[in-house]
């Protein structure tokens, strides 16, 4: 949303709520109880491609290709990889 109000000239209001929704996302995955902090974050990386290859298809109209999905993909198996690994 920032990027569409600085870039491409929607109104003010579309920046303020895309600094809102970036502070939301930076306090949400405090509240997590899941014991390393940093799975979380990669958790939440992983999420943010998936849903900035939407955003850009749903918003933008940019239609994502093979290599959008296979790399979205990707990702999510390497969150998965790294949240549901057994470890001692």
């Amino acid at each position: 949303m920032i990027w569409l109000w600085l870039r491409e000239g929607k109104p003010y209001y579309w920046g303020i709520g895309g600094g809102i929704a970036l502070a939301l996302y930076g306090v949400i995955a405090t509240f997590q109880s899941f014991p390393s902090f940093g799975r979380v974050y990669a958790a939440y990386g992983g999420v943010f491609i998936v849903l900035s290859v939407l955003w850009g298809w749903g918003v933008d109209r940019k239609t994502p290709d093979l290599y959008d999905w296979l790399g979205a993909g990707i990702c999510l198996i390497g969150v998965s990889v790294m949240l549901f690994a057994p470890r001692q």
